[in-house]
């Protein structure tokens, strides 16, 4: 399976986005009203000048306190932020994901963000692709 295609079956299409320099406070803010786990830093919601997680979040809270949330994304975000492309197969979007520990990956055309997929989406599609897999070897075994 293709990123294409899991990005074909979201429910939603739209990537969250902030602004750079907008306060911590307002992502919060932000990740709470759209039930999300991470957002992208644009300014244009194409070109991605970082990524923010709700754990990014909490590690700030944990070592500095709620002052924390008068700062600024960009001193909080990550800023080298792997991407991947509509080509790219499911199983190694996975594995990328998985060892470099993140939950959220932009889908990029180029320089130019086209989506964003979590962990769970490639896991749902996987297993999507497998329960099919398995139908079809059960209909060959049983002659269907």
């Amino acid at each position: 399976m293709l990123v294409s295609q899991i990005l074909r079956n979201k429910e939603t299409q739209s990537v969250v986005t902030v602004a750079p320099g907008s306060p911590l406070s307002e992502v919060v803010k932000v990740l709470s009203e759209n039930r999300i786990g991470a957002l992208v830093i644009s300014s244009d919601g194409k070109k991605v000048a970082g990524i923010l997680s709700e754990r990014d979040i909490v590690r700030e809270l944990g070592s500095r306190g709620v002052a924390c949330l008068s700062d600024k994304v960009d001193d909080v975000m990550t800023r080298n932020v792997y991407g991947c492309s509509p080509d790219d197969s499911a199983d190694l979007v996975l594995q990328t994901m998985t060892q470099k520990r993140f939950r959220h990956i932009p889908v990029m055309e180029g320089d130019q963000m086209i989506g964003l997929i979590s962990i769970g989406d490639v896991v749902a599609a996987r297993m999507s692709e497998l329960e099919l897999e398995k139908d079809a070897l059960t209909g060959m075994i049983m002659g269907y």
